[in-house]
């Protein structure tokens, strides 16, 4: 005994320490259960304590039953931990504490009155020597509890061990350590129960804990064990399931439907319990038409015929471990408001090819009557920059377009030769000089409109009589680099400042669309644009997309809309 008390202080300083630091760390996932886990295995240490000192039978038996209030408290709040520092605490409600609380109320009843009844302990026999209460052995509530208390350390213990093989090492450590806390006094107390340790009748589980201390104190430390909870994680992914705005529904390999978002409950127009385990054909409208994976050609209507909304529908399917297909998930995407806007789009090009091209050839040729009016030179070359609007709104519309109609890969070398071939032919005193990168590079299609608006601005936008533009490429690794470099008078920087931006306003524009063709175009590509100024004079653009491959298609397929 002169040996055990120094070594329960010594538990019960460790329990306090790491006590104070989970209360700091309180409104963290977990930190309330970990207080009272850590707070009931002192109060089990000091009933220890007052027991072995106390003066008479009465009062030793007092501090016994006292300490079974620690006892019980230490595996309901080690499960509630385990629970909610795991992301699991939607069960951490009242109704359940307070069911897995009867056991552990009832046990403390039956301890403090044991001198009514023996469900707990066969009547204590004397004291010892040593000053320890002698039982003749426990009655039948004292097996339910140790098996009440394993059960829940098990099941406590289960959720901790899943993040062993988590890819942080931050919770590979908080596990191992939580594993280690438990086991410590787990251990030390099933050898106890068995009889193996010579402790004169004295638990010595509460000794153990110092080790959980100090595996606790470490946790928390070293592995900031309430610092960088893994809790958010279950909660994030079934977060972002029911609130992502498209509809998603996961069906089995059977066709039956096993969950739905809440998306997708306003999507079909259905109650989330009628479904559930439903087949999926009785649910969802043209349900054989849906493909075992990948996307659904053309789109799907929901609704009625008045009332209804195109959605594009994706199926991935989801396999186990072994590769098996075990269901799908189905998600539908309102495209309602993209096909208006392309409807918009085709409207607004038909009126820029044909209505405005009609219009300004009407004006122009009336005007032309009057070659010799100063007035009449004027109304021709606005004439003359309408339609060259109507052309760049038209290539503006024809580049989303193609992110719809999926642009192919396209060989760079006879891709820059045509742009560049287009451009001289409408200024034949401009020297454009370029070359290209050995090998067969492939580039998005939808690029053309951007290198051609790059090398016909350098040109047009040079006062000089003999302007000049240089083209060079270079590809590395997966990215191929395209600058043009011209010797005009550079883009102001009014123009750049609308650009990065990102918007035009009523007092902030810029002068055309040739350079929003070529933000836009290399967006869509996924790649960056640059402008820089060239020395001594005018201004230098780089363009980084992707290479492609001949069988992919380019970043282009993205939805833009």
């Amino acid at each position: 005994m002169v040996t055990l008390v120094p070594l329960l202080f010594i538990s019960i300083a460790i329990g306090s320490a790491a006590t104070i630091l989970a209360w700091r760390a309180r409104p963290e996932p977990g930190a309330k259960p970990l207080v009272a886990l850590l707070v009931a295995q002192s109060w089990w240490s000091t009933c220890i304590i007052f027991r072995l000192r106390a003066p008479g039978l009465e009062t030793k038996l007092l501090w016994a039953n006292l300490a079974w209030i620690g006892v019980v408290t230490i595996p309901v709040a080690w499960f509630f931990f385990a629970l909610e520092y795991t992301g699991r605490d939607e069960y951490l409600r009242l109704r359940y504490v307070a069911a897995l609380s009867v056991v552990p109320i009832l046990t403390v009843l039956f301890s403090l009155t044991g001198h009514y009844h023996e469900l707990l302990y066969i009547e204590p026999v004397g004291v010892s020597t040593t000053g320890v209460v002698l039982f003749q052995q426990g009655g039948p509530w004292f097996w339910i509890i140790a098996a009440y208390t394993y059960v829940l350390g098990i099941f406590g213990m289960i959720p901790i061990l899943g993040l062993l093989t988590s890819d942080a090492v931050a919770f590979r450590g908080q596990s191992a350590a939580l594993v280690v806390g438990l086991l410590a006094p787990w251990v030390t107390n099933i050898i106890y129960l068995a009889g193996v340790l010579p402790t004169a009748g004295v638990d010595p589980t509460p000794i153990a804990f110092s080790v959980s201390g100090i595996v606790y104190l470490a946790a928390l430390t070293r592995f900031r064990l309430l610092g960088t909870s893994p809790a958010p994680n279950k909660r994030a992914r079934q977060f972002l399931f029911d609130r992502m705005q498209g509809g998603a529904i996961v069906v089995d390999s059977n066709d039956y439907i096993v969950d739905l978002n809440d998306s997708c409950v306003e999507i079909l127009g259905v109650d989330q319990r009628d479904v559930l385990g439903a087949p999926a054909g009785d649910i969802i409208p043209e349900y054989d038409r849906l493909p075992d994976d990948g996307a659904l050609p053309g789109h799907l209507t929901i609704g009625n015929e008045l009332g209804g909304h195109p959605y594009d529908v994706m199926a991935t399917q989801i396999t186990n471990v072994r590769g098996t297909t075990i269901g799908r998930v189905i998600t539908f995407h309102d495209i309602g408001e993209y096909l208006r806007q392309q409807q918009r789009l085709e409207v607004l090009n038909r009126v820029l090819r044909h209505n405005i091209r009609t219009e300004t050839n009407v004006i122009y040729g009336y005007v032309s009557r009057f070659e010799n009016d100063e007035n009449a030179r004027t109304v021709k070359e606005r004439t003359l920059r309408i339609e060259e609007i109507g052309k760049k709104g038209r290539e503006a519309i024809e580049l989303f377009d193609k992110t719809r109609n999926q642009s192919e890969p396209t060989p760079l070398e006879p891709f820059l030769e045509q742009c560049v071939k287009s451009v001289c032919g409408t200024d034949p005193e401009a020297t454009v000089q370029y070359d290209i990168p050995d090998g067969d590079v492939m580039i998005a299609g939808l690029l053309r409109p951007v290198f051609s608006n790059l090398v016909e601005n350098a040109i047009v936008h040079n006062p000089s009589d003999d302007p000049h533009v240089w083209v060079s490429t270079s590809v590395d690794g997966g990215t191929v680099r395209v600058e043009v470099a011209d010797d005009g008078p550079g883009i102001a920087d009014y123009e750049l400042a609308v650009l990065e931006d990102g918007t035009e306003t009523p007092l902030k524009h810029g002068s055309g669309l040739g350079l929003w063709i070529v933000k836009w175009g290399t967006d869509i590509a996924g790649g960056e644009v640059q402008f820089t100024e060239n020395e001594p004079n005018g201004t230098i653009v780089t363009i980084e997309v992707p290479v492609l491959s001949p069988e992919t298609t380019s970043p282009a397929m993205v939805d833009t809309d």
